[in-house]
């Protein structure tokens, strides 16, 4: 069954930057995403479903499929940013004013689907993004299932599924045996954490950090894509601070501390100038070599 419906928006979208926090990485079998399309393949409370976005004028077509197409068709604005308060953004910082207007198609997503989130999130930890994408893509493409649509897309596995593999088939995947049983710990208590979901953006991130290898990292990065939390900025990066600080004040290094305090003035509209500086933000030049990926296989 298929079922379409248009999502009116208030201006242009960025489709491919608004919807970007979705795709973890090149390799990553569940969305295909472009400037005008996206395909996605997902878990809702009504099952599975697979959703096509295509930018259209006024707005966006919304196609979905499966078990959950109803919810993603509800979830839609949401997860297009019809509701994010960009409007209400003046920033006083001339370089951030002059991004969010020339960026005014970017909008921040509220995806829902917290425990599908931190699955990938988690791989994140402590490894360079190479190595997570990859164990990612090949955790999806092992355990996960085909979904439905023109499309070749693959189902994340659900957290039963993630649950229930067994040691050598995560090492098999590139991951580790801490990883791996975060990563169940957060699967098998998934019911808990959509309930503590429903009770917004603040309580979850204060609350699900009590889990264990659930970090202030782990609780803001997933804040940020499931609640389109324009204030939630993500602590504990190991590269974000020194970002920011760059690009707002030409500083090489910086902390956490200094991060917060550089963003203070945009409050709560922190998040929003990060992703703002992030559409053309630079680095500072590198004193040292990047760090090469491992392969967790060959350990």
């Amino acid at each position: 069954m298929t079922t379409t419906r248009h999502v009116a928006l208030d201006g242009p979208i960025e489709l491919s930057a608004t919807l970007a926090p979705l795709r973890r990485g090149p390799y990553d079998p569940s969305i295909t995403l472009s400037p005008t399309e996206c395909w996605r393949a997902t878990h809702t409370p009504a099952g599975p479903g697979t959703e096509r976005l295509r930018v259209v004028p006024g707005g966006v077509e919304v196609e979905a499929f499966g078990p959950g197409a109803e919810v993603l068709l509800d979830q839609a604005p949401a997860l297009l940013g019809a509701h994010d308060t960009r409007a209400e953004f003046a920033p006083a910082d001339a370089r951030v004013a002059t991004l969010h207007r020339r960026y005014r198609g970017l909008r921040l997503t509220t995806a829902g689907n917290p425990v599908e989130l931190m699955v990938p999130t988690i791989l994140e930890q402590k490894v360079t993004s190479i190595e997570a994408h990859r164990s990612y893509a090949r955790l999806v493409r092992a355990h996960g299932t085909p979904a439905p649509g023109p499309v070749e897309l693959v189902f994340p596995p659900s957290p039963a599924e993630l649950v229930a593999l067994p040691s050598f088939a995560w090492h098999a995947c590139g991951v580790e045996r801490r990883r791996a049983e975060t990563i169940r710990e957060v699967c098998g208590r998934a019911a808990a954490i959509e309930r503590l979901a429903a009770k917004g953006s603040e309580e979850f991130q204060a609350r699900v950090q009590s889990l264990p290898g659930i970090g202030v990292w782990t609780a803001t990065s997933v804040a940020l894509v499931a609640f389109g939390d324009p204030d939630a900025v993500v602590v504990g990066d190991f590269h974000l601070p020194a970002f920011v600080a760059w690009n707002l004040v030409g500083e090489r290094e910086a902390d956490d501390a200094r991060m917060l305090e550089l963003l203070e003035p945009f409050r709560p509209h922190r998040a929003r100038v990060v992703a703002l500086l992030g559409r053309e933000g630079s680095h500072a030049p590198r004193r040292a070599p990047k760090r090469a990926p491992r392969d967790i296989r060959r350990i």
